[in-house]
């Protein structure tokens, strides 16, 4: 199977993505660049963080029309896996791929640092190597991470199970203290409806190796592998 990493002008995680899937789960893996126009060759793309032009308009918003994002919505659309994590949620919320905004952070200040997700889903292509309610130790590196929808949109994810990872304490206790950016209902990742686009603002791609502090988020990539292989068998 084959990973796909765009890099937008700003992208800063890119390279970390592409080593999470070539060095630590040793799968094919090959850049993008945002103006391109083909996927026909992925199973998986992952839309990285950063500064996606500078953030300059607003976070996500001007690569929501880079040209390879019109690509992304079609390969979603024939149900392609699509991973975007922090500035990538960001433009999978721009580009209408998944639900909702991100308000700036309730502190105001940039968080960078571990946080805790409980596994809220486990019947995703993104974590299906996970316990139901496992905890994951995975870091954040944002300002814009304040996750926020309607009372209708809300329900609607709750409704359809699309919220997938929510911020808790290490026990996976729901509790403020917790939350590093206040998001709505604790929300760290959701998925839309067909299940096969993920957004999270965590980075689970900088937390697959020990000696990184936590190797918990190789597990999304490890699912996103099961899950390709499971339908090729």
């Amino acid at each position: 199977m084959k990973f796909g990493v765009i890099i937008f002008p700003g992208s800063n995680c890119d390279y970390d993505a592409y080593q999470m899937v070539k060095s630590v789960i040793k799968e094919n893996v090959e850049f993008l660049w945002h103006q391109e126009k083909d996927l026909k060759n992925f199973d998986c793309v992952i839309l990285p963080g950063g500064f996606s032009y500078g953030d300059y308009l607003r976070t996500g918003a001007i690569a929501r029309f880079a040209p390879i994002m019109k690509e992304v919505y079609n390969f979603a659309e024939k149900g392609g896996l699509v991973i975007g994590i922090c500035n990538g949620f960001q433009i999978l919320l721009e580009a209408n791929l998944l639900p909702g905004a991100m308000l700036r952070n309730s502190s105001l200040r940039f968080v960078c640092k571990y946080v805790y997700l409980r596994t809220e889903e486990t019947d995703t292509p993104f974590t299906n190597a996970c316990q139901k309610s496992q905890v994951l130790k995975i870091p954040v590196a944002h300002t814009d991470g304040n996750y926020y929808i309607s009372d209708e949109g809300l329900k609607k994810l709750k409704d359809n199970n699309q919220i997938v990872f929510r911020y808790c304490n290490p026990q996976g206790k729901f509790d403020p203290a917790y939350n590093p950016n206040g998001a709505l209902d604790n929300i760290a990742g959701i998925c839309n409806f067909n299940r096969n686009v993920l957004g999270m603002m965590p980075h689970p791609e900088r937390s697959g190796e020990n000696i990184l502090g936590s190797e918990d988020g190789r597990s999304i990539f490890e699912s996103v592998v099961n899950f390709i292989k499971g339908k090729a068998n």
